[in-house]
């Protein structure tokens, strides 16, 4: 998966368009706060799924919405780990580079 696939991927599920350009105070303003930012949301999504499948074990919950949390917690699982290979790629390239 490349990171903008990853990055598409990652906007689907949470229902909002890419931004283009930054457009204020409503944004991360660093990269670093993105990547909390986004390392929330996927943990969040896991213990969704993780309290779905609880759910359906006890009998109280509908298959489909585990089927539903668990993809959905794959594919942000696959966000953070396209951005960390894509950092860590770009880490290495600039440790090659002549002084």
């Amino acid at each position: 998966m490349n990171p903008l696939a990853a990055a598409r991927a990652y906007s689907a599920i949470q229902g909002s368009d890419m931004p283009t350009a930054p457009t204020g105070a409503a944004q991360p303003s660093g990269f670093a706060e993105m990547l909390t930012s986004v390392m929330g949301d996927m943990t969040q999504s896991s213990r969704a799924a993780e309290s779905q499948m609880t759910a359906v074990v006890q009998g109280q919950g509908n298959l489909i919405d585990v089927v539903t949390a668990i993809s959905s917690a794959e594919a942000s699982l696959e966000t953070v780990m396209a951005v960390r290979d894509q950092v860590i790629q770009a880490y290495q390239e600039i440790m090659r580079m002549p002084i």
